[in-house]
């Protein structure tokens, strides 16, 4: 299957409101298939990922959207092929990484320390995916024109 791209506009200036929460580090919109539509990292940050390229960024979206993918079909496998999900948080050592659906097509991922309350990062990603979804969706790629 061929088709064609859209070259999107660059979506991180929509993240800013999430990167000023005290303990998120990074913030990233991603396409259902895994393109960076957008990032952000908070200012001042030390450790190994200070801020996040476009590379490291492009890497994090296809990360997350294999992660929701499997959340999907986990949900799909537990409660039917209805069920949709609504958000993921993965924990480790150093933080925590939560996801959650931003629209049509579009996810929104955000990387805290594990001293940021989690509980209103994800409360601050909801209001932020309720006040711009529509500019965080992403449509399916065009189809190649029939030859």
């Amino acid at each position: 299957m061929t088709g064609t791209i859209t070259r999107l506009p660059d979506l991180g200036w929509m993240l800013r409101p999430l990167t000023e929460i005290p303990g998120v580090r990074h913030a990233v919109v991603v396409s259902e298939d895994g393109l960076r539509l957008g990032h952000a990292s908070a200012e001042n940050l030390s450790g190994p990922v200070a801020s996040l390229s476009v590379a490291d960024a492009e890497s994090l979206s296809a990360a997350c959207a294999a992660m929701t993918m499997t959340g999907r079909s986990t949900s799909a496998l537990l409660f039917g092929r209805g069920a949709g999900t609504r958000q993921l948080m993965l924990e480790t050592d150093q933080g925590f990484v939560l996801f959650t659906h931003a629209g049509v097509g579009a996810h929104l991922g955000v990387a805290t320390d594990l001293d940021a309350d989690v509980g209103l990062v994800a409360q601050q990603m909801q209001l932020l995916v309720a006040k711009i979804g529509a500019h965080l969706s992403s449509l399916p790629r065009d189809e190649a024109p029939a030859t």
